[in-house]
């Protein structure tokens, strides 16, 4: 038996929720339980991809997601990285006012 049949996923393919909100959300919750601290990488697409059994775009989307929600920052060939104050009143998502 293998890790990925011993270990349920969190992530639920039949779900109206698209796979990379449900990834984000589960990403989102270990930046929450301090799990992924502040000013530190989270773990890369491929790896995501790989832990979760979905697509590398699947993972790009969710880490996009991820930054419009606020939680983390990307930097051009380091990484993506755990924001240090995730700002409250920072929109969800960016909605035009016209």
């Amino acid at each position: 038996m293998s890790d990925a049949e011993e270990t349920k996923s969190p992530l639920d393919p039949m779900s109206a929720r698209p796979l990379y909100v449900q990834l984000a959300d589960v990403v989102a919750g270990k930046i929450k339980s301090g799990e992924l601290v502040p000013d530190r990488p989270i773990p890369s697409e491929n790896h995501l991809a790989n832990e979760y059994g979905v697509a590398r775009l699947t993972a790009r989307r969710a880490a996009q997601e991820l930054r419009e929600r606020g939680l983390i920052v990307t930097v051009r060939g380091k990484g993506s990285f755990v924001v240090d104050k995730p700002s409250a009143d920072a929109p969800a998502k960016i909605e035009s006012t016209d």
